[in-house]
């Protein structure tokens, strides 16, 4: 599954203004479970799941919340960017303003490790990941991320 088949326009976010981990994760929930056709408290729950056995904040102001979801009828991919940078408990320390959740059906799993491998490359690039943080609407953030990718 590539990450450019999953991006849709109503799971982008920019300039969010969120103040903290818990309510990103909820922001997310919400996006994804009325994409998904699943409830939010689920995908909510299994979000929350995932951080319990470690922090998905990667470094260089990026986070990965990611899970596989009993209930999801397909992947999806939320690209959310914060107009404050939170903490995230990152490995190395520093606040997020770059999100990127992975939610995927359970058969999926071989996909959802590529997927994630995929976003942690474009993690690497400063130049990439500046250009994402530079734009102020929805639809400048998923072009970014396109080119991106």
């Amino acid at each position: 599954m590539s990450v450019r088949n999953l991006v849709k326009p109503e799971l982008v976010f920019a300039k969010q203004q969120v103040t903290s981990k818990k309510r990103v994760l909820e922001q997310l929930s919400e996006a994804i479970g009325s994409r998904l056709h699943c409830h939010a408290e689920e995908v909510y729950d299994a979000l929350l799941g995932r951080e319990k056995l470690g922090s998905t904040g990667i470094g260089s102001g990026i986070a990965i919340p990611h899970c596989r979801l009993e209930q999801a009828n397909q992947a999806a991919i939320v690209i959310m960017s914060l107009d404050e940078p939170i903490d995230f408990d990152s490995i190395d320390r520093k606040p997020v303003d770059l999100i990127f959740a992975l939610i995927v059906p359970p058969h999926q799993c071989d996909d959802h490790l590529a997927t994630l491998a995929e976003i942690a490359e474009l993690a690497q690039s400063t130049d990439k990941l500046a250009k994402l943080r530079q734009q102020a609407t929805n639809e400048d953030l998923q072009a970014a991320f396109e080119l991106s990718i």
